[in-house]
């Protein structure tokens, strides 16, 4: 590591002096190497252009020359992890990171990493803060306001000395900016579902007059801000709130909330409409309001409300086309529906139609090495469910793009029976046509093929009661 290291930021450093020359420069360097790759690959893209893939070398590096730089920010992925990285003019970044520990190990050197690393750094202490301060939700309007903006207060003052020590791009201070007052605007959007509950939730209303103060300070349109984190956050979760009063004016003020309610997801879509004027922004949230609902709803009139209100108002083909998709794969996986054709490899890189070897109940339940505690708790829970029915076939696959050995690596950490654990041949395709949201997707099959149940959680007592029924 430590010759290549000195290698690329010597080189760099001539590249840089280089362009500074030229104050014209258009030309940015990126590169980096990883740790314990889970494929041979990185990708690389912003919101406006079409993404890149880089592959690895030898020794799980690269390097890439951007010319004609737009300067914002990148995204850059490998596995199912992802991180940004603001690239300006005469930049010559380089990053390592081990994938064992994604965030926290990703540290940039070169001419440009100061600010990529403290944007890191306000990343990793916002995720650290979220955790703290939702576990304050009991405190009082008043007293939570308080405490929240005296955190604030101290991050702002942490970001005004490394800008006074270190002096950046407009655009990075509009950027580091964002990513702490939207992180605290944002907390502030979720304080009445926690503090009062899905039961009390009316009580909203009884907020104090300046609780929402910062909504003046809302712009909906910030291109520069889409790849975020923290402002992508802020405005789902400012939509959800808004989209309350029109809940509770049409419902009685005694009825509980309810997220998948068909006025609440309505309405949200509505706001989203009338509000933003950016049209990047308001599709992705007009796409992702819309996939949500469409997951978690089994009502297929609701379905097609929500998916009109959608079409109307989203200008985006592709994303019309990737909702309309989306419903017809949900169609594919209802009760009573043949299992799918879907291609998984086995552990000895045997390519197959996984429906071909369901002969009997079967469970066909998903995990990622991306999410460690879910990997481990899913197979523990499999463990005692296949003591529990001997009689049911119990399938893991693999829903992420790790490589072959870093798949069977980690079946062998977790100690799975390797003839009962595939992955997906075409990943993205399959999960597609399997409707997959999330890990926690569970699908409970019968002996004739027939899908029993694609919906429920194996945690929960009801799953038990499903499989006996088999």
């Amino acid at each position: 590591m430590k010759p290549f290291l000195l290698l690329f930021i010597l080189s760099f450093s001539i590249l840089g002096c280089n362009d500074k020359v030229n104050l014209n420069s258009t030309t940015a360097y990126f590169g980096g190497e990883i740790v314990n790759p889970k494929n041979n690959y990185v990708i690389m893209g912003r919101a406006d252009a079409e993404e890149d893939t880089i592959q690895l070398d030898s020794e799980n590096r690269f390097l890439k020359k951007i010319e004609n730089l737009n300067p914002g920010i990148y995204t850059f992925k490998h596995g199912d992890e992802y991180q940004i990285v603001l690239l300006e003019p005469n930049d010559s970044i380089m990053f390592r990171l081990n994938t064992i520990d994604f965030d926290d190990s990703l540290v940039f050197t070169g001419d440009g990493s100061k600010k990529n690393n403290y944007l890191i750094k306000i990343f990793l202490e916002n995720e650290v803060d979220s955790k703290n301060l939702m576990s304050n939700f009991e405190y009082d309007p008043e007293e939570f306001v308080e405490f929240l903006e005296s955190n604030r207060a101290t991050r702002l003052n942490e970001l005004k000395e490394f800008l006074n020590f270190k002096p950046q791009s407009s655009l990075f201070e509009k950027i580091a900016l964002a990513s702490i007052n939207y992180h605290y605007y944002s907390i502030k959007e979720i304080y009445p579902f926690g503090y009062f509950g899905n039961n009390n939730l009316i009580h909203f209303n009884d907020l104090p007059d300046n609780f929402y103060s910062f909504r003046k300070n809302i712009d909906y349109n910030q291109e520069d801000l889409r790849d975020v984190f923290a402002y992508n956050r802020f405005l789902f979760r400012h939509f959800n709130n808004l989209a309350l009063n029109n809940f509770y004016d049409t419902n009685d003020h005694n009825v509980s909330f309810d997220r998948e309610s068909l006025t609440f997801n309505l309405s949200k879509l509505d706001l989203m409409d009338s509000l933003v004027n950016n049209n990047a922004i308001k599709n992705y949230l007009l796409k992702y309001t819309t996939r949500d609902f469409i997951y978690n709803s089994n009502n297929e009139t609701d379905i097609n409300l929500v998916f009109d209100s959608f079409k109307s108002k989203c200008n985006d083909e592709e994303s019309k086309a990737s909702v309309i998709e989306l419903i017809n794969s949900i169609k594919r996986t209802n009760a009573g529906v043949e299992f799918p054709n879907i291609e998984v490899v086995n552990y000895d890189d045997t390519v197959f139609n996984l429906k071909s070897i369901i002969n009997k109940p079967t469970v066909i339940y998903f995990w990622s090495s991306t999410y460690k505690m879910h990997n481990r708790n899913v197979h523990y829970q499999i463990t005692k469910l296949r003591k529990e029915f001997p009689k049911i076939n119990f399938y893991g696959v693999n829903v992420g793009t790790d490589s072959e050995a870093y798949w069977k690596q980690t079946i062998s950490q977790i100690k799975s029976p390797p003839h009962t654990e595939f992955r997906f041949n075409n990943a993205s395709d399959a999960i597609e046509m399997l409707a997959i949201n999330s890990v926690n997707k569970v699908f409970i099959v019968n002996g004739k093929k027939k899908i029993v149940s694609s919906n429920l959680n194996m945690f929960n007592e009801d799953f038990k009661a499903e499989l006996k029924k088999l």
